[in-house]
C-alpha cells in the first residue's frame, strides 16, 4: 500500500483512535486534551514532590562513545511494501526505494526495558525504557522470543539482556551518501506499570527522510496495537533513511551539499505520549558526515574541515527529570502543563563526570526535554565563565564559526555544537557545564543567575596519546543564497500558537492526526509565520522533514535582531513570549510526499494536541 492510500484511508478515521479515550490497566487514561482544563497561575513546582539529594559527581560519562555497529543482513530480507506475513507492522511503502536504496548499511534498534538503570546513586536502580543495539557479529535481526512486542519471524533466541538497554540509546555515524534500513524492533512490556504507553514511532530529527519513515505520531505500532495512519499492529518495522541532502529533484545526485545537517537525534513520536516515554528514555544519537564534515581530523582531502572527531567528538543530551520521595522518577502527562524537572541528567545520570585529554573536543549538546530551557556555560569551580566556539545550531554547521562564545541557549530539541579547546588547562583541571537558566514551570522560562546550577563536571585527566591535528577553519558551510524575490513570491501562511480553554492549540484547533491543515506541492516554497499573541508562555516550534531560514523576529512588537547562531539553517524556532511575537520562516518543500507534522516541542504541549498535520502532494 502506498503513502497515498494510507492516508486516504485515515481521512475519515477518528483523530486519535482507541488513544484520546480512557485505557484500562497501567494507563489510566489517555491524554485527552478536551478534558484537561486547568490553567495554573502559580509557580508549577508546588504541586509536586522535589527530588531528594543526590550525590554530586559520583557517576562518570564513558570517555568515548561507541557507536552502533551494523549487522551483515537482516532476516527476513527489507522490502519496499510491509512484510506483514513475517510480523512487521502496516507502514506505507518506501519512496524512492529503488533509487535512493542501493547497497544499504543494515541495522537493528530494540525498543526494550533495563528494570535496574542507576540515574544517581542516592537513588534506587529503576526501570527505563531505552534502546539495544544488535552486536556486529549478529546476522539476524527478528524480534527476540520475550515478553516485549514480539512478532513472527526473526531469530528464536533469548532476548538480548536487559543491561544492554541505555537510555540515551546507541549512538550512529552515518555518511551522506551511504543509505541505513534500520530495523525497529517493539519490545516493550505491554503489561507495564506507571506512565508512558508502550508503542513506538521513531522520529529522525531532522534528517530528510521520506514520511513513512519520519515517524509521524499516528504511526505508532505494537505487536497488538496499530495507529490511526497504520493498516495493521506489528513487532516490527524498516526505516529507510536514504541519507541524502535536500534538493535531489533539483540538484541531483543525493542532493544540494549545502543542506547537510550534522548532528541529528533519534527520539519515541507516539501520538500523546511523547513526553513521558521520551522522558524514560526513548532517546538518541545520529550523526552524520560527508566529505566537508567527515568526522576525519586527519583527512588528507584539503576541503575537508577536519574537526575534532572521535573519540574527541561527544554528544551530550541534557534532560529535566523528577523524582518522588523514595528516588522513583515521577511524572503526571494528564496535566497539560505537564511536569518541569528539578534534576538535570546529562547522558542519563545526574551531575556526572566526564575525563577529558589535554586537546580539543567538538561537543554536541542537545536539549532532549521534555520542557526545560537551558543557558548553558562553561565555568571553573569559582563560576568564572570560559569561552568556546561555536559552530552549528540545530545540527547545521553555520557558515563561520562564532569564537570566544560563553552561553548557549537551548530550547527543548534545539542542538549546539561547540568546539572547547582544553589543551591551555593544566592536568587536573576541573570546569563545570551551569545552567544558569532560572525556570520555575514548564510554560516558560525567568532570567539568568550569575552562578547557575551544576549539571556536568569535566575534568582534564591526561594528555592526548596523539598529536591534536584538528581544526576550527574561518568557513565552514556555505548557505544557499536566498533572494529578495524568492521571499515576496512565497506564500505567507501563519500559524497562531495559544491556549483556548485550558487546552493547547494551532489558530485555536486541537491536532487531528487524519486531517491536513497545510497541503504543499512538492517543489513549493513558502513563509510561514509562527506567532505567540500571550505573555504566558514560550514555545520551541519545530518544522519536521526541512530546515528553514529564520528571516525575522519580533518580540512583543518590537523587531529584534538575529543572533548570529540563529542565522544559518534551523528546525526548532525559538517563539518567546507575547503579545504580538512573532517570527517569519522560509521553507522549502522537496523530494518526497506524504504526511509530516509541525508542533510545540516543549512536549506535553505536543502531546496536549499543539500540532498540526500538513502533506506534500505531487
Amino acid at each position: 500500500m502506498s503513502s497515498q492510500d494510507i492516508d486516504d484511508a485515515s481521512a475519515t478515521a477518528p483523530a486519535s483512535t482507541g488513544r484520546r479515550t480512557f485505557l484500562k490497566g497501567s494507563v489510566v487514561a489517555a491524554a485527552a486534551p478536551a478534558i484537561l482544563t486547568s490553567r495554573k497561575s502559580s509557580a508549577q513546582t508546588a504541586g509536586f514532590p522535589a527530588s531528594p539529594p543526590v550525590q554530586a559527581w559520583a557517576e562518570e560519562l564513558p570517555p568515548q562513545i561507541t557507536p552502533i555497529q551494523p549487522v551483515t543482513a537482516l532476516d527476513p530480507a527489507p522490502t519496499a511494501g510491509a512484510n506483514l506475513a513475517r510480523g512487521e507492522c502496516g507502514r506505507a511503502d518506501h519512496q524512492r526505494f529503488a533509487e535512493l536504496g542501493g547497497n544499504p548499511t543494515y541495522y537493528v534498534l530494540r525498543a526494550r526495558e533495563n528494570p535496574a538503570w542507576v540515574f544517581n546513586p542516592a537513588y534506587p536502580p529503576q526501570p527505563v525504557w531505552g534502546w539495544s543495539g544488535t552486536p556486529a557479529t549478529s546476522t539476524s535481526s527478528g524480534p527476540t522470543k520475550g515478553k516485549g512486542g514480539g512478532g513472527k519471524g526473526g531469530p528464536k533466541g533469548a532476548p538480548p539482556p536487559a543491561s544492554d538497554v541505555t537510555a540515551p540509546g546507541p549512538t550512529f555515524f552515518a555518511r551522506y551518501g551511504q543509505p541505513v534500513i534500520v530495523r525497529i524492533v517493539n519490545e516493550l512490556p505491554q503489561n507495564h506499570v506507571g506512565f508512558g504507553s508502550p508503542e513506538i514511532s521513531t522520529h529522525l530529527h531532522n534528517a530528510h527522510n521520506p514520511s513513512e519513515s519520519d515517524g509521524f505520531p499516528g504511526d505508532y505500532f505494537s505487536a497488538s496495537k496499530a495507529g490511526p495512519t497504520l493498516t495493521m499492529p506489528g513487532g516490527w518495522r524498516d526505516h529507510f533513511w536514504p541519507n541524502v541532502y535536500a534538493g535531489l529533484d533539483e540538484f541531483g545526485g543525493i542532493g544540494d551539499p549545502r543542506e547537510a545537517l550534522g548532528t541529528c537525534w533519534y527520539h519515541d513520536h507516539t501520538l500523546d505520549f511523547t513526553a513521558p516515554n521520551v522522558l524514560k528514555g526513548l532517546v538518541g544519537f545520529y550523526l552524520l558526515f560527508d566529505n566537508l564534515d567527515s568526522g576525519n581530523e586527519r583527512d588528507p582531502n584539503p576541503a575537508a574541515l577536519r574537526l575534532p572527531s572521535h573519540p574527541y567528538d561527544y554528544p551530550l543530551v541534557f534532560g529535566d527529570k523528577r523524582f518522588d520521595a523514595n528516588g522513583m522518577l515521577f511524572y503526571d502527562q494528564f496535566d497539560p502543563d505537564g511536569v518541569l524537572g528539578d534534576q538535570v541528567c546529562v547522558n542519563g545520570k545526574i551531575q556526572p563526570v566526564l575525563r577529558v585529554a589535554r586537546r580539543k573536543y567538538r561537543l554536541r549538546l542537545l536539549n532532549g526535554g521534555p520542557s526545560r530551557f537551558y543557558a548553558l556555560s562553561l565555568a571553573d569551580r569559582n563560576f568564572l565563565l570560559r569561552p568556546f566556539t561555536y559552530i552549528a545550531n540545530d545540527g547545521n554547521l553555520l557558515p563561520a564559526p562564532i569564537a570566544n562564545m560563553t552561553t548557549i541557549d537551548l530550547a527543548p530539541a534545539e542542538r549546539a555544537d561547540i568546539v572547547v579547546d582544553f589543551s591551555s588547562y593544566p592536568i587536573g583541571t576541573e570546569l563545570y557545564f551551569v545552567n544558569r537558566r532560572l525556570q520555575t514551570e514548564t510554560r516558560r522560562y525567568d532570567g539568568l543567575t550569575g552562578t547557575g546550577t551544576q549539571v556536568l563536571k569535566i575534568v582534564v585527566d591526561r594528555n592526548p596519546p596523539e598529536q591534536d591535528l584538528s581544526r576550527v577553519p574561518a568557513t565552514l558551510r556555505a548557505m544557499r543564497p536566498l533572494s529578495a524575490e524568492e521571499i515576496a513570491a512565497a506564500p505567507v501562511r501563519q500559524w497562531n500558537f495559544d491556549r483556548s480553554n485550558g487546552q493547547w492549540t494551532v489558530n485555536g484547533e486541537l491536532f487531528d492526526v487524519s486531517r491536513a491543515r497545510a497541503t504543499l506541492r512538492r517543489g513549493d516554497a513558502e513563509v510561514w509565520e509562527f506567532v505567540n499573541n500571550d505573555d504566558g508562555w514560550v514555545h520551541p516550534i519545530h518544522m519536521h522533514f526541512e530546515e528553514g531560514r529564520l528571516l525575522s523576529k519580533r518580540v512583543q512588537g518590537v523587531d529584534v535582531p538575529i543572533p548570529l547562531y540563529e542565522r544559518g539553517r534551523k528546525d526548532v524556532y525559538h517563539l518567546p513570549r507575547g503579545p504580538n511575537t512573532v517570527l517569519r520562516v522560509f521553507v522549502r518543500f522537496r523530494d518526497f510526499e506524504g504526511k509530516y507534522v509541525m508542533h510545540c516541542h516543549n512536549l506535553i504541549h505536543e502531546d496536549h494536541a499543539m500540532m498540526v498535520r500538513f502533506d506534500i502532494r505531487p
